[in-house]
């Protein structure tokens, strides 16, 4: 780029300084409007880009979109993963910076809530979300976001595919700190939430993307919207029967862990518990107890229930599986 300027700057110098040349006088250049696609993506980007922030958590970071003007803001659950203390840094476009506490976080769907800490009532610019009619297989999309740090980034492409569980598919341009941040149509409405890419050997990107829907992502707000800032630590979604996992009926073993009430995957693991002794941690899936597959948070409870002196309990972590012997 600096050779470019400096070419540039020279050939101007030759012009200026060459006597007895004479210039012909030419009508203005009328550059044509924008137009068509091209004007599509300018205002999808100007109506969006004011709302993408970029997150830090931790060494990592990503993007999120506010969607209510007192600071809410949507992301990915693997986002603010490492923020610790479930506090986040976030910058807004227009270079501030401010402080975010996670308030709630659905792993499955990979979706995680921040509310922004002292905003002294200011007043933020929006993404609004899509309805399932805005969600089309063959539609334009939009990806906003900070790849590589690079905040305010516009990629463009359709929508690829729908899954059967509702994660959409594209081909706009994904990469790292692209996570969390907004899928876009063309009305500039977020289709859904930008969170992985399909890579073969784990290094390269395909150009195949994904994101959590917006009719998801729509759930969750609603359910999670009005949580209360944690003091502290990082709140979760609330799943049907999680609080049995950490306390049981009374003189029932205490495992000690908070689990997806879904798919059995650990949330938090209390310090000092029987599941801190044994080294679960923090998104290992109990897979069964004494040989027997756990269909879901009720067999779990029901095995606690039941008192035991010990368990077999198998468990996942990094699609590995593992038997370890518990004594309560």
């Amino acid at each position: 780029m600096q050779i470019k300027r400096f070419l540039l700057c020279a050939a101007s110098f030759g012009l200026i300084a060459t006597p007895n040349m004479a210039i012909a006088s030419s009508p203005p250049i009328v550059l044509a409007q924008f137009q068509g696609e091209e004007q599509t993506s300018i205002n999808v980007y100007q109506a969006a880009s004011p709302a993408v922030v970029t997150i830090r958590a931790g060494r990592g970071s990503g993007s999120g979109s506010i969607i209510s003007a007192e600071g809410l803001i949507l992301t990915n659950e693997h986002v603010i993963r490492d923020s610790g203390n479930g506090q986040v840094t976030v910058r807004t476009p227009n270079g501030r910076s401010y402080t975010g506490a996670v308030i709630a976080t659905d792993r499955r769907n990979d979706l995680a809530l921040v509310r922004l800490l002292n905003t002294q009532g200011e007043r933020f610019p929006t993404i609004p979300l899509a309805n399932a009619d805005g969600i089309r297989v063959g539609q334009q999309v939009f990806a906003i976001g900070s790849p590589f740090g690079l905040s305010g980034t516009l990629t463009r492409g359709i929508l690829s595919r729908i899954g059967r569980d509702g994660d959409l598919q594209t081909d706009a341009s994904l990469n790292p700190g692209n996570s969390g941040g907004p899928l876009l149509n063309s009305r500039g409405e977020l289709i859904g939430v930008n969170k992985a890419i399909l890579s073969p050997d784990g290094r390269s990107n395909s150009g195949i993307g994904f994101a959590t829907s917006a009719t998801i992502a729509r759930d969750f707000i609603t359910q999670n919207a009005n949580r209360p800032v944690p003091s502290g630590a990082v709140a979760r979604q609330p799943t049907p029967s999680s609080p049995a996992q950490r306390s049981s009926t009374p003189n029932s073993p205490r495992l000690g862990v908070t689990v997806d009430g879904r798919n059995l995957t650990v949330l938090e693991v209390e310090p000092g518990s029987v599941a801190a002794t044994i080294g679960l941690r923090r998104g290992d899936r109990i897979v069964a107890i004494n040989q027997r597959r756990l269909t879901g948070v009720g067999d779990l409870q029901t095995f606690l229930d039941s008192r035991p002196n010990s368990a077999l309990l198998t468990v996942s972590r990094n699609n590995r599986l593992a038997n370890v012997r518990v004594r309560f």
